[in-house]
């Protein structure tokens, strides 16, 4: 989402003139109908404060929005192929769908059609809108904190089925009798690089991630049936904390955090590695090599990079902060522009304290 107050009225103001120029530079949000538009939408202009900005489709989707239905903003260019518009048709016949390599059969068609295409008009893959989609009605009822009959019809649907579909396939479905079941709180938490999830009981952290990270879905699955647990929107005392604690990281205030973790997340090995990390001051870096030294095995370091990247628990557990030998920067879950965004405020913070 776009935060920065110039380039937001510069948006709102191409909004209202219809300004076909920036058609596929920016995409709008309207919170008061849930959709999202092109620049030259025929619809009834909504007030500033009713929008929120975006630089691709599949970040709306995130965000919870749907394609408007008036100015499709996933028909342009014009002349889409036969191939496009029917993965376009299918993906809103059918938003909370997760797609398989049968599916595209079924639209006889293969797979890697429907990636190249779609990446060709769209910048992204199928299977990343689709997903994104997905997770946007998953996430709906989290991020604005609706009641579960406004989340759904917001979200689409006009019956509950295919809401309660996308959000208890991750979220899984509370049971009458709470107590007889682990509760967490999820809650949606915007930063400078995008928006993040988080997971938490009344005692800790078990989940920070980016909305688009890759496998986002498997992790929150796997992580209520770990512990046996159902995930509601909303807030604790841990996720609060936590929230101030991103925004004066984000801010360069203070890259330390004192947000809890939990001790049940990861085997004895990934545990090893993750508490070295955590030791890792902000501005510093290590190689993978480095990373298996310090733990005692030398020859480990593919072991290491496995380890890092099950890390849930981002920024806190500073997994960005493991690059490669030769001093490129390597994976990164959350991806690598955002790893070296990190890096380069981390740098920058440290540089401020030995200046002082």
């Amino acid at each position: 989402m776009i935060k920065d107050q110039s380039k937001i009225d510069f948006y709102y103001k191409l909004l209202i003139e219809k300004n076909s120029k920036y058609e596929g530079t920016f995409y709008v949000g309207v919170k008061t109908t849930g959709v999202f538009c092109r620049p030259t939408c025929p619809a009834k202009k909504p007030k500033k404060e009713n929008c929120e900005f975006f630089s691709t489709a599949k970040e709306a989707a995130l965000a919870s929005y749907r394609p408007c239905k008036r100015c499709q903003p996933l028909s342009l260019p014009s002349l889409l192929s036969p191939e496009v518009k029917k993965l376009v048709m299918a993906i809103e016949e059918n938003p909370q769908k997760k797609w398989t390599d049968k599916d595209f059969d079924e639209l006889s068609m293969s797979a890697n059609t429907a990636r190249r295409q779609f990446k060709k008009y769209f910048g992204m893959t199928f299977i990343e809108y689709a997903r994104s989609r997905r997770l946007g009605l998953a996430f709906n009822h989290i991020r604005n904190g609706k009641s579960l009959i406004d989340t759904q019809l917001d979200s689409g649907f006009d019956s509950g089925n295919g809401f309660r579909d996308a959000f208890s396939k991750i979220m899984g479905t509370v049971p009458k009798k709470i107590k007889d079941i682990k509760l967490f709180k999820a809650k949606w938490i915007e930063t400078n690089l995008g928006p993040m999830v988080a997971i938490a009981d009344s005692e800790a952290l078990y989940l920070l991630e980016f909305i688009d990270r890759r496998g986002l879905e498997t992790e929150i699955v796997n992580l209520r049936s770990k512990f046996s647990a159902a995930i509601v929107p909303g807030t604790n005392t841990i996720l609060e904390n936590l929230e101030e604690e991103l925004k004066g990281y984000f801010e360069g205030i203070s890259l330390s955090f004192s947000t809890p973790i939990s001790n049940e997340l990861g085997t004895d090995f990934q545990k090893k590695v993750w508490e070295i990390l955590k030791n890792i001051p902000p501005g510093y870096t290590m190689s993978y090599k480095d990373l298996a030294e310090k733990i005692g095995s030398p020859k480990a370091y593919r072991a290491v990079a496995r380890a890092n990247g099950a890390n849930q628990i981002a920024l806190i557990i500073p997994c960005h902060r493991v690059i490669s030998s030769d001093g490129t920067h390597g994976g990164y879950g959350g991806g690598i522009q955002r790893k070296a965004w990190l890096i380069e405020l981390e740098n920058n913070y440290k540089n401020a304290v030995i200046l002082t």
